[in-house]
């Protein structure tokens, strides 16, 4: 069973394992990247992250983002698009990847899984916001179901098992509301945020999750979506925002020039006045549409792994 994204004609396979690699990267080409990339005379670092939604374009989202940490690092920095959530997790685990684009569920389950990274920077849609954001629970318009209850015996379409908004927050919610997530519903992985909610308009799915600025804004500015197609039936607590993640392989000198890039210098102010974004065009720091990136640390993610305890979903990884 698949689901198309008509925008670009993305397959997405229902219910099937991805394949835990990284778009675009060798063996050979990552195996050189993570031998120069150590912030020790190496000239390479290379970042990844996954797209909210199908995107074909993602470097483009953070070229802006990249030449001003190539300024300030003195580095070259590689991108890479990421297959899903898991594949940064072991390319950063494995030390191919020093610098990640994470979810708030994915980088708690780095960190519980052992991997050595440090969160830095998380992404806000506006200047001075904190970090953080909801998941919502929709239906499309006429829809007879009102709230999480109604799910129940529906097919439901999340983005996938390692996605804050997308899985672990609806689980949550699902439980709280006395349905049965193993059996009480025909769960189906999307892939994306954007194939979430566009199954669940065309009627693929007959209820879904996704975080709140895909179905408020993103979908809609895209002309993908009209207002009033979506109906928002629960919205989740605060989630803490998605953060970028440093290696703790690279030297602490590397480390504090990249987290000040992103905590002072990566937004669409400093990037549109220092020359980032040339031109009159869409000046991006992510896929996201966000204005900037703020500072958190670790324990900004407690409530994430509150969540897991809460639900006790395998995909909770415990050191």
């Amino acid at each position: 069973m698949f689901l198309v994204n008509r925008r670009n004609l993305g397959v997405f396979a229902l219910g099937a394992a991805s394949v835990l690699t990284l778009a675009g990267c060798g063996e050979s080409a990552a195996s050189k990247s993570a031998t120069s990339a150590d912030g020790k005379g190496g000239d390479t670092l290379v970042m990844a992250a996954v797209p909210a939604e199908n995107s074909t374009d993602l470097q483009a989202s953070y070229g802006a983002v990249i030449k001003l940490l190539e300024k300030e690092t003195g580095k070259k920095i590689t991108f890479q698009k990421a297959t899903n959530y898991a594949a940064v997790i072991e390319g950063q685990r494995s030390g191919k990847i020093q610098i990640a684009a994470y979810g708030p569920f994915s980088y708690v389950q780095a960190k519980s899984s052992g991997v050595k990274t440090t969160p830095v920077a998380a992404g806000v849609e506006t200047k001075g916001a904190k970090p953080g954001y909801q998941s919502y629970g929709i239906v499309k318009a006429g829809s007879k179901v009102k709230d999480l209850k109604g799910f129940k015996g529906k097919k439901v379409c999340f983005v996938d098992p390692n996605s804050t908004s997308g899985y672990l927050y609806p689980r949550a919610g699902l439980l709280a509301a006395g349905v049965d997530v193993e059996k009480g519903i025909t769960p189906v992985m999307a892939g994306g945020h954007d194939a979430s909610v566009l199954a669940v308009k065309s009627g693929q799915c007959e209820a879904g999750f996704a975080y709140d600025t895909m179905v408020d804004k993103q979908l809609i500015e895209k002309g993908q979506l009209k207002k009033g197609e979506i109906t928002t039936v629960w919205k989740s607590d605060m989630i803490p925002g998605s953060p970028v993640a440093i290696s703790d392989d690279l030297d602490a000198g590397l480390k504090e020039k990249i987290a000040k890039a992103f905590q002072n210098m990566a937004n669409v102010d400093y990037l549109k006045s220092h020359g980032f974004c040339p031109g009159s065009g869409k000046c991006e720091v992510n896929d996201a549409g966000d204005w900037g990136y703020a500072k958190v640390d670790d324990s900004d993610y407690d409530g994430v792994r509150k969540v897991c305890d809460i639900t006790k979903d395998k995909q909770c990884v415990k050191s």
